[in-house]
């Protein structure tokens, strides 16, 4: 399925071979993100993933960069999480040393211009507020805030404007100087490309260079507040819920993934069918998990009447209690097993997904699993792992919710959090 070689000094590289497909996925991820911040300094890795694409040595402008991939029918973009940043191009297979030069470019060779930082950063703050004006995607930040407290689990990855706004030229550029450097770094390619064409260009391309290892504070125990609230005069109230989930490589992560599917994950779901069709409190409501390297996170998101916050809540939390306190039936399993392998298979038909897939297992999984052994792992999870699982995750003391809305009452929310 897969091919992978560690260049000396270099990027570990990573290639998957799809014979006929017609495009072709690279993806670079560096080893940095915003969980390495300080206070002061947070945004840093973000701003930094924007301004490579200000201009680079071989392309000097943003239309440079963006015409480099457009121009071949191409896409390209980047993303910063909190333990890395990755970068990515899809495009056609025959321009594969394009899109490789493309990437090592902008993470290897970017100007840094000042007067390209100076611009960027108001952009930045204007991104900022954009996604703060989105209450459905800022309770996520809310409810980090109330479950991580002021640590950098617990920071918006973008930072805010004060931090943003006090990053100076040279905190950017020695924090690239830092950690993008090659041997920090996962280059992963899925497309019809042999794994020694794709090593010889991504080591032309790379090169060699040591960088420094990083490193951030273990995650808080959590949570650092019960409930928090943010008043707004919204059309309804966003909901988010949650508590503690599994690190990243923790070996009950399939069960998890089960779990997760049963509860709140497609329209077939627990959560979906009475939160919803049954009850009709809500028209989004779902859950989801997110792992690092030492924590983990189970949340549920609803947007529902502000009248009706308290029995969404206590519905959710009685789905909680019914995972806990009786055995999934099997047929269920059976179901959200299915969904999850599908689901699976279907994505990695597509370049780019298969290239994610490959590429954050290298980045930061302990091992690069095939097909094969996803489907072995979620084929050994039993109804009794899940019941005592949930028997472990759901525990009143380590719940948390942050609401989003109007007329939000503290004492009323924070007692509806509890389980049945």
């Amino acid at each position: 399925m897969f091919e992978r070689t560690a260049l000396p000094e270099g990027p570990r590289v990573i290639s998957a071979r799809l014979p006929g497909m017609r495009s072709l996925s690279a993806a670079v991820y560096v080893m940095v993100g915003s969980r390495g911040e300080t206070r002061t300094k947070a945004g840093l890795a973000h701003f930094m993933e924007h301004i490579t694409f200000k201009g680079t040595e071989r392309l000097p402008t943003t239309r440079d960069v963006s015409e480099a991939i457009e121009g071949v029918g191409g896409s390209a973009n980047a993303a910063t999480d909190r333990e890395t940043t990755v970068y990515w191009t899809r495009l056609p297979v025959r321009e594969a040393e394009l899109g490789v030069d493309v990437l090592a470019e902008l993470t290897l060779r970017p100007l840094l211009r000042s007067e390209d930082i100076a611009h960027e950063r108001q952009i930045i703050v204007d991104e900022i507020h954009s996604y703060r004006d989105d209450p459905a995607q800022f309770v996520y930040n809310v409810w980090d805030e109330a479950f991580f407290g002021d640590t950098p689990l617990g920071w918006e990855i973008a930072g805010d404007e004060e931090s943003v706004r006090s990053l100076s030229d040279d905190d950017i550029r020695g924090f690239w100087s830092r950690g993008y450097r090659p041997s920090n770094m996962v280059v992963a390619l899925a497309g019809d490309i042999s794994h020694a064409d794709a090593l010889a260009l991504v080591e032309r391309a790379f090169g060699r260079g040591n960088g420094a290892a990083a490193s951030y504070p273990a995650a808080p125990p959590g949570p650092s507040e019960r409930m928090r609230l943010e008043h707004r005069h919204t059309a309804q109230a966003h909901v988010a819920l949650g508590l503690p989930g599994l690190p990243r490589d923790h070996a009950d992560q399939w069960t998890l993934d089960l779990l997760n599917t049963i509860l709140g994950d497609g329209t077939s779901s627990r959560l979906f069918m009475r939160i919803r069709e049954e009850e009709g409190l809500a028209y989004d409501v779902h859950s989801f998990q997110t792992d690092y390297a030492d924590t983990g996170i189970l949340q549920v998101y609803m947007g529902v009447d502000a009248d009706d916050v308290v029995p969404a809540m206590r519905s959710v939390l009685a789905e909680f209690a019914r995972l806990r306190d009786e055995p999934v039936p099997v047929p269920e399993l059976e179901r959200a097993r299915n969904y999850t392998l599908g689901r699976l298979e279907l994505r990695l038909e597509e370049s780019r997904s298969m290239a994610s897939f490959l590429g954050s297992q290298e980045a930061l999984h302990d091992r690069v699993m095939t097909m094969d052994e996803v489907m072995d792992s979620l084929r050994a999870v039993t109804v009794d792992d899940i019941q005592a699982l949930a028997g472990r995750l759901f525990r009143d003391e380590v719940l948390c919710g942050a609401v989003i809305g109007p007329d939000l009452e503290s004492r009323s929310l924070d007692g509806a959090l509890r389980l049945p």
